[in-house]
């Protein structure tokens, strides 16, 4: 009877984990570049079952395997791309990424399967950013503004790096800067590029993460990478590109949000049943042995 108790505690617990993130991407449904996550459940590892000594000679016969409940192992996030809406601010970026693999077909979620059945997953484009302590970041959130410094930073003080490895500044008006689709900026007026602080031409360093997922949420729309050699600059017509004046919004379905969450919220109380059940059923087993005593 225990194992019951412990079973649905379990899926309350996992439950709740599962609303919890539904009612996240339901919160940042409005969040420029945010990527929806979704719940990973797995079961506890099964457990054999036996009669004790009902068999020959005394023998335990195995009566099956006993499954011991679920747990949410991790929120993994869904990479695949937001709308991109237009903002008319020269500082707004969006990156539009849609970087395709020979031999392999992408599906909306990003992921193809291999011949040899393995899953792969879609490379993805990223804003390269570094914050105070120098640490290297990725974005989709293209929403910059220029410092005191006129460097290019995130709402959460990110500056956003050059092909270089420095930090963006220039020292004109973004609105006289036009940004081509490769991240290089030029003047408006001249069409010449702009020159940074070392001589050279300055340009947005967008990286590929070739393995999404071992990307590491941080929050404010950063994540990080363990292994930093697990990203590679953009590679010239490989499939991403940078528009200017625009905004990719979040990729949460609101709509299925909404599902997950009350449907979060129906398997909790149902868990819940069961626990209260199981307390009755233990509450009158206790006070009848005390009566038949």
């Amino acid at each position: 009877m225990m194992r019951g108790l412990y079973a649905a505690a379990g899926g309350m617990i996992a439950q709740q984990r599962k609303h919890d993130a539904a009612a996240n991407n339901i919160a940042n449904v409005n969040t420029p570049g945010y990527k929806a996550v979704n719940t990973v459940m797995r079961t506890f590892p099964e457990a054999l079952i036996r009669a004790i000594r009902t068999g020959e000679n005394g023998r335990n016969p195995s009566i099956g395997r006993l499954a011991t409940g679920v747990f949410a192992e991790e929120y993994v996030p869904l990479f695949v791309q937001g709308d991109v809406t237009s903002t008319g601010r020269a500082t707004d970026l969006a990156l539009v990424s849609n970087i395709q693999v020979d031999g392999l077909a992408f599906d909306a979620a990003g992921r193809a399967v291999t011949a040899d059945g393995e899953t792969v997953w879609q490379p993805q484009a990223f804003f390269t950013v570094a914050g105070a302590d120098g640490e290297v970041r990725y974005t989709r959130d293209g929403r910059f503004a220029v410092n005191e410094a006129g460097e290019w930073v995130t709402g959460s003080g990110l500056r956003l790096l050059g092909v270089n490895g420095e930090p963006i500044r220039t020292d004109i008006d973004p609105a006289d800067i036009r940004i081509t689709a490769t991240g290089l900026m030029l003047d408006r007026n001249t069409g010449e590029p702009l020159v940074g602080d070392d001589g050279q031409n300055l340009q947005i360093l967008i990286s590929v993460v070739e393995q999404p997922y071992n990307l590491i949420r941080e929050g404010n729309g950063a994540f990080y990478l363990d292994n930093p050699a697990d990203a590679r600059p953009l590679a010239a017509d490989e499939g991403a590109e940078v528009r200017q004046g625009f905004m990719e919004k979040s990729n949460v379905d609101p709509l299925q949000a909404t599902v997950d969450m009350m449907t979060a919220l129906r398997m909790y109380e149902a868990n819940q049943q069961v626990i209260q059940m199981y307390d009755r059923i233990l509450e009158r087993t206790v006070n009848d042995i005390g009566r038949l005593s």
